[in-house]
Formats: C-alpha cells, structure tokens, sequence
C-alpha cells in the first residue's frame, strides 16, 4: 500500500473551512490505511467500518474545535480508541486497568507475506519472531516499518513518549536479533 499522500494537510486544512470534497478526499486516502491498521485490533470487519465511519462522522462534526498536530496520528489512535471502546462494551476485551496501552495486537503471516513477496522463507522467520514479542513491541515495529510512522507520530498513538517509543522499538530490534540468534544456532545443531 502506498505511503499516505502529501495532500492531506491542504485537504485538511480545506475540510476545516468546510469544503466537503477535501473531506471525502481524505477519507478516501486514509480509509484502506485505518482498515489495515484496524484488522490487527480486531478480526470483526463490520465492527471496524463501523468505527471508521464513527470516526469520520466526529472529525466532521467537531471539525472546528480541533487543533490536531499530526492528522494521521490524531486518526490512528482515534480508532485504536474507538475499537477498544466498541469491544469493551461488546464484553470481548477485559482490561484489568481500563486502559488501551496493551490492546492486543497482532501482526499475522499474510500481512508479512505482502510486505516480503519475494522472500517467503524471510516472512515466515519474521512472523516467528515477531509471535515472540509483546503486544506493544510487534505494534511499534508495526507503525514504524510498515506504515513508515515516524517516532512523534508514534508516541501520540500509543501514548508514550518520544523517547519511550525509541526505548520500545530498541528493544523490540534487540529481541528480534537474540531470537535470530537462538533460531540459528538451533538450525545449525540440526
């Protein structure tokens, strides 16, 4: 999927004086972004579109009391949010402390096989190790390698700071090295 477009700060700032076709305009750019990022929180799709169009609909409706620094952040973690609220209330999710920080989050197989076409073998050894790591680890390495967030964008959906989410994805690298390391020595003692 492609980078999301340069365009949305005009379209946004066109949508905040009214104009409806800048609107739609970013609806359409973000909307198969938000889906893909919204089918690792959740497998119900009628339930994610719901929540996008939610989304959308309150972004409309509040456009004028927004001071949103980064559009494509402010939309990811509105989701996140959304999502969490939706299954909250649906009883499928029982957070111990009410809180979004460690909605699951899954990275599967298919969606590393669309990232890596030519290398299966390295997709399927990615996806081994990423199953190692935490929730909040594979949503890091997630948001920053494969939608190519940068680190501000990325504290403002996970709600940590700038330089946790560099900790975070330090460790989450570190991880996925030690596991490499394991899974060779294992194949060379075979």
């Amino acid at each position: 999927m492609a980078a999301i477009s340069n365009n949305d700060a005009q379209w946004w700032q066109d949508a905040l004086n009214g104009d409806q076709q800048a609107f739609r305009l970013l609806f359409r750019e973000y909307y198969p972004h938000l889906f893909t990022f919204g089918c690792k929180l959740t497998a119900d799709k009628a339930l994610l579109e719901d929540a996008i169009q939610e989304l959308f609909t309150e972004l409309w409706s509040n456009k004028h009391k927004s001071s949103i620094r980064s559009l494509r952040a402010y939309l990811f973690k509105a989701l996140q949010y959304k999502l969490y609220k939706k299954l909250y209330n649906k009883k499928i999710i029982y957070p111990a402390d009410d809180s979004v920080l460690d909605m699951p989050f899954a990275i599967n197989r298919e969606t590393l096989l669309v990232q890596a076409e030519e290398d299966k073998a390295r997709a399927e050894k990615i996806a081994a190790l990423l199953s190692q790591l935490s929730n909040r680890q594979r949503e890091i390495v997630y948001l920053r390698f494969y939608k190519n967030m940068e680190y501000e964008e990325i504290s403002e959906i996970m709600q940590i700071n700038y330089q946790v989410a560099r900790n975070l994805l330090s460790q989450a690298i570190k991880a996925m090295r030690k596991l490499m390391l394991v899974l060779s020595a294992i194949v060379c003692a075979i």
